[in-house]
This record gives C-alpha cells, structure tokens and sequence, in this order.
C-alpha cells in the first residue's frame, strides 16, 4: 500500500518513512504545499500524512482542495497545535485523524493502521489472518501484525517469525532444532537458547501470565507448540 507523507522537516521525514517502510508500505515524500499535491496527484496513495504547517501552503488548505475535488482518501493530519479549535477545523475539513507534534513514530503506525482498517482501505493483505482466543489475539501475516485485544503489538522480524511458525500450525509440536532451521536456516549455530530467549520476550508481549501461558505451550524437554486454536 502506498502511503504520501507530507513535512518540511527532513528529519520528521526520515523517521517516519523508516518506520512505515518497516511495515512494508510503499513511501512518498514531499516537503512543500506544491510537491504534496503534484506527488498526490501522480503516486495516488491509499493514505495521506500530512503537516499542517507548511512553507508555502497550509495542510487544512490541502485538505480542503482534496475534499473538494471528492476524493476521500484518508488524511491523518502532522500538527504543532493542540488547541481545540485547530484541530476541530481539520476535522471539519475532512482529515480522518490528527496527531500532535512531538509523537510516538510507533503510535503514527498504530494510527495509520486504524485509519485504514476503518476506511476499509485495507485490501488482501489484510483478509488472511489467524484468530484466536475469540479474536483476543490475531496475526497478520502479510503485513507482519500482530494484535492482542485490538491494541498492536510489536515484535522483532525474529519474534513474528517464530510465532507465526508455532500459531500456523496449531496444536503441532516443533522440536528446538526445528525452530532453529526455520529462524537461521539449516547451517545455523545458534543454540537451543537463541530459542528459549525468543519464546520468553514473545510471552512477554502477547501472554497474560508468561509464567502460566495461554498460548505458547512447552513440551518439556522437547521444544514449543502452540496451543490456542478457535
């Protein structure tokens, strides 16, 4: 999916295309008024972040010449201001969701994502998910997401890796030796440990109770299964 972002700040920029990029989103960038609405115009993105404080053109007036042409692709708003009013006038003028400078580039993401799922701009990437637990706990896996009771929970490329081995094939126990090959390949040298280390910050993050999960099971002696199937 393709995702345009508009600031004057280089570094903003930087930040949040690097994070976006790690989620496998398409970039544009674009410092000004003008180049936001030419590369808009050209890149035709699923999703708009967009500043409202730029040096030639102001975002509410690029928002408003977007809706007013009737295209409603959704736009999260970039702001320094936090007064009230600021943000109600965006919303009027059509932003989805705005965001206050300095931000958190992870809960950008989490907004992107929201915004998307609500708009129904989330295409097939999305469609096929593992659910389980009642929905408590999905996986995305091609768009590598993983959400526990609607909030997203970040994990390593690793960590996601290994989860999505053990949650794919429910119930199916998965010596040691096995997860290494399919993490490292099959010249690897990681240890058992390389594993276990895995399996204790994946516990961490998505069980209630690591010492009593729920969904990564042990099999003492003999390696991991996941244990939770809807």
């Amino acid at each position: 999916m393709k995702i345009l972002i508009v600031d004057d700040e280089p570094k903003i920029l930087d930040v949040v295309e690097a994070y976006l990029v790690a989620k496998d989103y398409l970039v544009f960038r674009a410092n000004s008024g003008e180049a936001a609405l030419r590369k808009f115009a050209l890149s035709q993105p699923d999703l708009l972040i967009l500043d409202l404080m730029l040096p030639d053109k102001s975002g509410l007036d690029i928002c408003k010449e977007i809706r007013g042409s009737g295209n409603d692709t959704p736009i999260i708003m970039l702001t320094a201001k936090s007064k009230e009013q600021d943000i109600i006038q965006g919303l009027q003028l059509g932003a989805d969701d705005y965001i206050v400078k300095p931000f958190s580039p992870k809960e950008l993401v989490m907004r992107v994502e929201t915004v998307l799922r609500r708009s129904g701009n989330i295409r097939n990437k999305d469609v096929y998910k593992l659910s389980f637990a009642e929905g408590s706990l999905i996986i995305y896996p091609n768009s590598r997401q993983v959400f526990l009771h609607d909030k997203e929970v970040f994990l390593t490329k690793k960590e996601f890796d290994l989860l999505y081995t053990l949650a794919e094939s429910p119930t199916q126990f998965f010596p040691r030796e096995t997860l290494i090959e399919s993490l490292y390949g099959y010249d690897s040298f990681n240890s058992d440990r390389a594993i276990d280390s895995h399996i204790k910050n994946l516990r961490q993050k998505i069980e209630k109770d690591s010492k009593k999960p729920q969904f990564i099971l042990t099999i003492h002696g003999k390696g991991y299964r996941f244990g939770c199937a809807e």
